[in-house]
């Protein structure tokens, strides 16, 4: 797991090859895609989620406060037959000015569970988006198996233990040094751990919000988890799906798209 995070090559086509095959026909459902669209990603990393509508001819824009992400995702559309329709901007989504027009896509794709004021991110994401815009969201709630994105801990057993991310603070920071875990990777553990989101909490911000709610689909089985373990996707039977609460445990990952 760890070396697939630092191959950013890698990293970037698994990002492009889930998004084109399931992110991009979701949305197409509810919002046509064509030359005309301003797609933003906010959290862009790489930016490999934003390649299949750069494919499709779309007016791309990626910010990402990681430098060498950034950097990395330049260097991997310099060659690209549509670079001049592609924009990365390394900043703070929050302080950055270089937003010159409202989008008619706005990607989010596995970041709001990182985002610490969640409620303010969603009111800011209104501003940016066109009268006429969309927003897809993409996140796997709190409470699913490895919903504290431990398949990036050290630990080849703590990076295949599900659930263990859901007890007490305390004890979590224990068996995290136990194993002998970076002090850098409790830190960021921890703060996933402050962050995490579930379905419920996600749509009772939505809703204050006043987005409405055009499509959602929960799933058993990440559309991700095609790329990455070879697991074709399910989506998580209605049963599950409709009780509040129990739903975050069984859920891996869930698409949302909304509109102001």
């Amino acid at each position: 797991m760890q070396k697939r995070h630092s191959d950013p090559l890698r990293y970037i086509n698994e990002q492009a090859y889930t998004t084109q095959k399931y992110i991009v026909p979701f949305i197409q459902q509810a919002k046509k895609i064509d030359e005309s669209v301003q797609v933003l990603e906010i959290g862009c990393g790489e930016a490999g989620n934003l390649k299949p509508f750069l494919d499709l001819g779309c007016i791309c824009t990626g910010v990402d406060f990681s430098t060498s992400k950034i950097e990395k995702g330049k260097e991997f559309f310099a060659n690209h037959p549509k670079a001049k329709n592609i924009r990365l901007i390394n900043d703070d989504i929050y302080r950055t000015n270089e937003f010159h027009s409202q989008f008619d896509i706005i990607v989010v794709r596995d970041v709001i569970e990182h985002i610490h004021d969640q409620d303010k991110f969603l009111a800011l994401m209104k501003d940016l988006m066109a009268p006429k815009g969309v927003a897809f969201f993409a996140f796997p709630p709190w409470q699913n198996p490895f919903g504290g994105h431990q398949q990036i801990c050290e630990s080849k057993i703590l990076s295949k233990l599900p659930y263990f991310h859901l007890l007490p603070i305390a004890l979590y920071r224990s068996l995290l040094k136990l194993f002998g875990e970076s002090p850098g990777k409790i830190s960021s553990l921890l703060e996933i751990k402050e962050t995490g989101i579930s379905i419920d909490r996600f749509e009772r911000l939505a809703k204050k919000n006043e987005y409405v709610r055009l499509m959602k689909k929960l799933y058993f089985i990440n559309p991700n988890y095609e790329v990455k373990f070879g697991l074709k996707p399910r989506k998580l039977t209605m049963i599950f799906a409709r009780i509040p609460y129990l739903r975050n445990f069984f859920s891996t990952c869930g698409y949302y798209l909304l509109s102001r």
